[in-house]
């Protein structure tokens, strides 16, 4: 987990204060891990920490907390609380500005929690230089009444070209994922919904192939839209621009047809191959919500495996302690 500066700078952008809640800490059973966070502001929020009645209480706190200021909290999940997790979470609530935010420099950030002394702790001082050292990274973690948190690395570009039905399942899925910058893109402003999740960039184009060449070459792209002369036209250009990743939605027939007029565009069986088709689970069936669920599993586990994500066993473990 680390600190998403882009969220937090969108959100106070649009709201004002904004105020940050953050596991810096727990033990025993609890339903998210250490360095998970929510933002909170007066009428709404993002995120969640999980719990059901742990997170309806901490957004209270935190509401008050945009008049009051930063608060610790100590939270057990026991009977008190109506949960069966059984463990303990500690929680800290910071409120952000624009002015907050420019204080924030680095690849990580360290502050006090509140009460706590203001020298840094030795022990987390030697961290933090061995970090700039290139020796090891930082790691979220609660140091002598310090917490510490990375800076979030640039999300993985990620482009969706198509604004039907699938890839409308496909973006509300994967726009929840802070590990994805999304572009959305269709032949026209009426293609999309009338509301685009946030952090979503919709970009309508007449001209849907020629756009490829907008996007980064070491984008992912889901190819998924209303026509197939235009998902051939977008492979073809994938091919040509470079990516990480190309999946095209289709049947076994869609793709020995692609297949066959992408070899007479010039493109090397090699080369073809690096496009996956079908897109997702097949086994989990043809609605769009179920290709949803399929293709955010393939990308959450394709980047858990190249290390673009934080995916850990024990993160598996806290979570499986149920809410």
């Amino acid at each position: 987990m680390s600190l998403d500066l882009n969220a937090l700078r969108a959100a106070v952008a649009a709201h004002g204060r904004v105020a940050r809640v953050v596991i810096v800490g727990s033990a025993g059973s609890v339903p998210r891990e250490t360095g998970t966070a929510m933002l909170v502001w007066a009428d709404g929020q993002s995120g969640t920490i999980g719990g059901g009645a742990l997170e309806f209480q901490a957004v209270d706190r935190a509401r008050q907390a945009l008049s009051g200021g930063d608060r610790f909290d100590k939270v057990p999940l026991g009977p008190g609380l109506g949960q069966c997790c059984g463990g303990a979470v500690q929680l800290l609530t910071e409120v952000w500005d624009d002015a907050r935010l420019g204080t924030v420099t680095g690849d990580a950030h360290a502050r006090p929690l509140p009460g706590s002394a203001a020298e840094m702790p030795l022990k987390l001082a030697g961290q933090l230089r061995a970090a700039r050292a290139g020796h090891r990274p930082v790691e979220t973690a609660l140091v002598q009444g310090w917490f510490v948190e990375p800076i979030r690395a640039a999300s993985t570009p990620l482009w969706i070209w198509g604004a039907g039905h699938v890839g409308r399942a496909i973006v509300a899925t994967l726009s929840q994922l802070p590990d994805f910058a999304i572009t959305w893109v269709d032949s026209a402003p009426d293609r999309f919904p009338a509301d685009i999740p946030h952090g979503v960039t919709a970009l309508p184009a007449p001209d849907m192939p020629a756009a490829m060449r907008l996007a980064p070459s070491d984008a992912q792209h889901l190819i998924l839209t209303y026509s197939h002369e235009i998902d051939l036209a977008l492979c073809h250009n994938a091919l040509s621009h470079g990516f990480r990743f190309c999946g095209l939605i289709g049947s076994a027939t869609k793709w020995t047809r692609f297949r066959k007029r992408l070899q007479q565009l010039g493109h090397s069986d090699a080369q073809i191959s690096r496009i996956t088709c079908p897109i997702g689970d097949p086994s989990l069936g043809k609605h769009p919500q179920a290709i949803a669920v399929g293709v955010a599993a393939s990308l959450i586990r394709d980047a858990a495996r190249d290390g673009t994500i934080q995916n850990t066993d024990r993160t598996q473990r806290h979570h499986s302690g149920g809410e």
